[in-house]
């Protein structure tokens, strides 16, 4: 079975809505949500969408070895780790270890008139 992530945008009202059906038994799936699509373009630069794209599906990493495979300087890949880490879509291991724990990512949020 793939562990698929959707990342989107959702209001405070969607996200509690999510939550509470979660309380209530009902399957939510993995769901990290931004306020905005400004603060989810903020957040996934084109960088750090390579660094996803680079762990998806493969375990816990040293940020020196993602840094090899992409590539990068430490200090860069550093960086958009923490960015990352702050924002909640990576997590850390006890070991230290950056992990990334899905196989699959969605994008999903709608773009409408104002």
């Amino acid at each position: 079975m793939m562990n698929k992530v959707t990342l989107t945008v959702s209001s405070r009202e969607a996200v509690t809505n999510r939550t509470l059906a979660a309380f209530h038994g009902e399957p939510q799936g993995a769901v990290i949500s931004f306020a905005s699509p400004e603060l989810l373009w903020q957040t996934l630069t084109r960088k750090r969408w390579e660094l996803l794209k680079a762990m998806t599906g493969r375990g816990p990493m040293t940020i020196r070895a993602l840094s090899r495979e992409l590539g990068r300087d430490v200090k860069g890949v550093h960086g958009d780790v923490h960015a990352l880490l702050d924002a909640g879509v990576l997590d850390r291991t006890e070991e230290g270890r950056i992990l990334f724990p899905y196989d699959a990512v969605r994008v999903d949020f709608e773009l409408e008139a104002a």
